[in-house]
């Protein structure tokens, strides 16, 4: 069974009333905070390659992986083109998974 939600209006003025509450420090709103990590640094052709095959991946499963074309990881590993920001930061975290639980959202309040 859905639950039943107010009309639109009804919280917009709420968010209204309790932005303003806040503004006068009648209120406390609740915060979450995160840190996000450095933007990756690049990896160099042999490093892609050791991490694939690290993860014992082949370049097709790896690309699966990453979706990007065989080719493309091909490519990296050649050192004729270089990983996206996107496919940095997916690198990055394959690479050091740890990364997601340290910079995981944490409430603050």
């Amino acid at each position: 069974m859905k639950k039943d939600r107010p009309p639109l209006f009804e919280r917009l003025e709420r968010a209204l009333n309790d932005g303003l509450g806040y503004a006068r420090g009648e209120l406390t709103l609740k915060t979450t905070s995160i840190t996000i990590p450095e933007p990756p640094k690049p990896l160099t052709p042999e490093q892609i390659r050791s991490l694939r095959v690290r993860l014992h991946f082949s370049q097709s499963a790896f690309a699966k992986l990453l979706v990007v074309s065989p080719k493309t990881v091909q490519s990296w590993e050649q050192g004729n083109r270089k990983p996206t920001g996107s496919a940095s930061r997916l690198l990055q975290l394959l690479e050091s998974p740890e990364l997601v639980k340290r910079f995981g959202g944490q409430a603050a309040g």
